[in-house]
């Protein structure tokens, strides 16, 4: 199964990945888990080590070699293949591949340091041997028909404000303009039966997975802790939702 996780930004896209991730970890699977994230964390909310873990974006020298940039030329079709077993992060039986994103506001076109981060997600979502969790960037300028064809289930984190609600209605409607079919609603940081009831009536579908407010998961995080070890009620909910997403069309 291929998950693609997105939403606004701040309201819990990261959190929720992890605590898929380790609902299929704890099942037995071979999970990757992508970060996509420009801000990636997605490690440290999974409790896996940051030492060597350089996201690709950042790799500068690495982009500009890959894409064979001259002037204003690229290689639209860079190589990436050998990538994954370079920087790959491995921990049991979880593979952890921190992408980044190029940063665009006032940096000039970096259409290929992209192409380079676009072509090696791809290839990444190919995978047939594992379960993927991919931890997309906020927003919805990402939903592009290249990333996205493969993926089975696309999960649109919300909390019970308009502004992330908003966003999931932008995000719903470029999906189904690329066609789109299994797009679910997340509801994150519910506090009580009216935070999803908000979500409910303004979203139009009931939530996928419910997500409460988590003091333990605040906690965690805020002292750097896993995420996923902190509240297994989090963690209930991620094998529920799990459960429905297997289930359905």
């Amino acid at each position: 199964m291929k998950i693609a996780v997105c939403g606004k930004g701040g309201v819990g896209k990261s959190t929720v990945s992890a605590f898929v991730v380790q609902a299929l970890l704890d099942r037995g699977r071979k999970v990757l888990a992508i970060d996509a994230d420009p801000s990636p964390h997605l490690a440290r909310l999974l409790g896996v080590s940051q030492q060597d873990l350089t996201p690709i974006s950042a790799m500068k020298d690495l982009l500009q070699e890959r894409s064979e940039r001259n002037g204003p030329f690229y290689n639209m079709n860079p190589r990436v293949g050998d990538l994954p077993e370079k920087f790959m992060k491995r921990h049991g039986n979880l593979n952890l591949m921190v992408l980044g994103a190029i940063p665009q506001g006032g940096a000039g076109c970096a259409c290929a340091e992209n192409a380079v981060l676009r072509n090696l997600l791809n290839s990444l979502l190919l995978s047939k041997d594992e379960d993927i969790v991919l931890d997309m960037e906020a927003g919805v300028e990402h939903l592009g028909r290249g990333t996205i064809a493969s993926v089975d289930h696309i999960l649109i984190v919300v909390q019970p404000y308009r502004g992330s609600l908003e966003t999931a209605e932008k995000i719903e409607r470029l999906a189904k303009d690329l066609k789109i079919r299994s797009l679910h609603v997340v509801a994150n940081n519910l506090q009580d039966p009216s935070d999803l009831e908000f979500i409910k009536d303004t979203c139009g579908v009931e939530p996928v997975g419910r997500f409460g407010f988590s003091p333990l998961a605040r906690a965690a995080e805020r002292a750097a802790r896993p995420v996923v070890s902190s509240d297994s009620s989090l963690l209930d909910s991620a094998a529920e939702m799990i459960d429905k997403l297997e289930q359905s069309p």
